[in-house]
């Protein structure tokens, strides 16, 4: 069974960083992809930064030139954010497409203003 545990999120003021960390166990098949989702209350899941097999990176708008997505062995995967904003704050998901797709438990990232 794929599980995906994610660590680093908290409490920050607005211009900080944090270090999201997400590692995957129970793979069974080749991992095409692996990445970040966001969900703010009252708003949907939207993508963050996803990294696939071959190392090539996609961002969402707002966060480029903020953050940076990066994998080792396609089991890790991290996403470093800088200069964080109010407007990041939302519960941020690990996600991992291979056979099928697979999410995190979430972990809760709040920037204060």
């Amino acid at each position: 069974q794929v599980q995906l545990v994610e660590s680093g999120g908290g409490l920050v003021q607005a211009g900080g960083s944090l270090r999201l960390s997400c590692a995957a166990s129970g793979l069974r098949f080749r991992v095409n992809m692996m990445g970040w989702f966001r969900q703010a209350p009252g708003k949907q899941r939207e993508m963050v930064a996803i990294i696939n097999r071959d190392g090539v990176t996609t961002y969402a708008d707002s966060v480029k030139g903020r953050f940076t997505i990066s994998g080792d062995n396609a089991k890790n995967t991290y996403l470093q954010m800088n200069g964080l904003k109010p407007e990041d704050t939302a519960i941020y998901y690990c996600y991992l497409s291979a056979l099928n797709n697979y999410w995190g438990q979430g972990t809760q990232v709040t920037v204060s203003s």
